[in-house]
């Protein structure tokens, strides 16, 4: 990705890059392989920093962890006031507020920048989320620019907000899709196993599907997998693969820190427990052996595939509103001045996620940039409430065919428990305040109560908080 990234900055008009890599061989094959690119090559960090002109950028692609902190300290030392140190890995937010304030103090500006879109965006053109100070993205904005992709002519990139705010809302995009990956995967399972569909037929659904509410790359790439067949075994390609997702650890950041900041993101949460289940070889085997029978699958009709779409949009819905809130909560919570509309516009080119979808989440948010969530804007109130009733059946029809739904089944979970009137919770505080005192608020009275459940049960008013 970092060799795909020197080469997509090098074909920018007007722009000169100069490469390093500690194993020097590896640089001399990237500028022996792609001489078009007229790279700067150095054999020593030195070399690299003497190529650079002031004031200097630098950006960093290894692996998050050690080697980054290695690589930022040896930049460091040898950096000037006003010149720039940029991270473009997978690195935990946390991670780069704390190299940032390490950093701070020279006069070095250091940038925590998510990049987005995989080798062949690193090449053609990412979406782009750098962090860091305002006074860094005015060097460093142009050269970003220049090489981020392009959706309705605006560059897919934006100055995000201070020190880690550029690899906070990264992780969140990575942790929205997982979400959206295990969405389609059950949106392919029920089709498969309920429908009764062969994956090329479900490969025609999904290209319909893409011309639709539902475009995006995801949806796109998923009919080439379906309609893909294995060289060696003449087998639908997706029938060889071994049903065990691995996952790189931002989906889990993401649900991690969404637990901290107290905001219920299920849909990520389902999407990374899901991954984690199908890793779990034994036990799955384990159960298999124990279980005597399986429902008899539903009786579907021609209209199954167009319920599935539409329960596929509105659970697409709750994941991103869902991850919205996570970075609602995060700027809270940091002091970051985060726009959501710019993030939902420079996610539409050049990331895994890009899709129709998210210039309608631009939409509402520059509307009302202050809505509660993404689900009470007009648009997405009035896509989820035309395919609420197909979302019920699809996820009903599954429980009853005994296919697993996480994603579909939570995202409905999350809908209901937002829309009722009245939830169970007030069961389980009353249960925290009998075995913890917990203490409780009333519906009638404004305070704080307790109940003494080992006494005479009177009610007195406390000045503790109800948590």
């Amino acid at each position: 990705m970092g060799s795909n990234l020197a080469r997509n900055l090098a074909s920018r008009q007007g722009n000169t890059v100069a490469v390093y890599n500690r194993t020097h061989a590896r640089t001399e094959e990237l500028v022996t392989a792609h001489p078009e690119a007229g790279f700067v090559a150095s054999a020593s960090i030195d070399d690299f920093v003497a190529s650079l002109t002031k004031p200097r950028t630098a950006i960093i692609m290894v692996q998050a962890g050690a080697g980054t902190d290695a690589v930022i300290d040896q930049l460091a030392e040898r950096f000037e006031p006003g010149d720039i140190i940029v991270d473009g890995g997978n690195a935990n937010f946390q991670d780069t507020i704390a190299r940032e304030k390490r950093i701070a103090p020279t006069g070095v500006h250091f940038v925590g920048a998510g990049i987005s879109g995989g080798e062949e965006g690193a090449l053609n053109g990412p979406s782009i989320m750098p962090g860091g100070s305002e006074e860094s993205y005015r060097t460093l904005g142009p050269i970003l620019a220049s090489i981020a992709a392009v959706a309705e002519d605006e560059p897919c990139v934006t100055h995000v907000g201070t020190d880690g705010a550029g690899h906070f809302v990264k992780m969140i995009h990575n942790g929205i899709e997982y979400a959206d990956m295990q969405l389609i995967a059950e949106a392919y399972d029920l089709l498969r196993t309920v429908g009764g569909h062969e994956p090329a037929a479900i490969a025609d659904v999904f290209t319909a599907w893409n011309k639709g509410p539902l475009e995006s790359y995801l949806i796109e790439i998923t009919a080439e997998v379906l309609r893909h067949t294995d060289a060696a075994t003449g087998a639908p390609f997706v029938d060889i693969v071994l049903d065990h997702a691995g996952s790189k650890g931002t989906g889990v950041w993401t649900v991690q820190n969404a637990l901290d900041l107290g905001v219920p993101v299920g849909g990520i949460a389902e999407a990374v427990f899901a991954r984690a289940v199908s890793s779990k070889p034994a036990q799955r085997a384990a159960v298999q052996r124990v279980v005597t029978s399986r429902p008899d699958v539903q009786k579907t009709d021609a209209a199954f595939a167009d319920d599935v779409a539409k329960a596929l949009y509105a659970s697409k819905v709750v994941a991103y509103a869902q991850g919205f809130d996570a970075i609602i909560a995060g700027a809270e919570k940091y002091g970051w001045n985060i726009h959501k509309d710019r993030i939902a516009k420079i996610w539409r080119g050049g990331c895994i996620i890009r899709a129709q979808f998210l210039n309608r989440i631009a939409d509402a948010y520059d509307e009302n940039p202050d809505i509660a969530t993404l689900l009470e804007a007009p648009y997405f109130a009035q896509a989820v409430a035309d395919g609420e009733s197909a979302w019920r059946r699809v996820v009903a029809t599954a429980a009853l065919s005994g296919v697993p739904v996480p994603g579909f089944s939570s995202a409905l979970s999350y809908f209901d428990s937002l829309s009722v009137k009245r939830l169970p919770a007030a069961l389980v505080q009353a249960q925290r305040d009998f075995f913890g005192a917990h203490t409780y608020h009333r519906v009638d009275k404004d305070g704080i109560f307790h109940t003494l459940w080992s006494g005479d049960r009177t009610e007195v008013a406390t000045e503790g908080s109800s948590h």
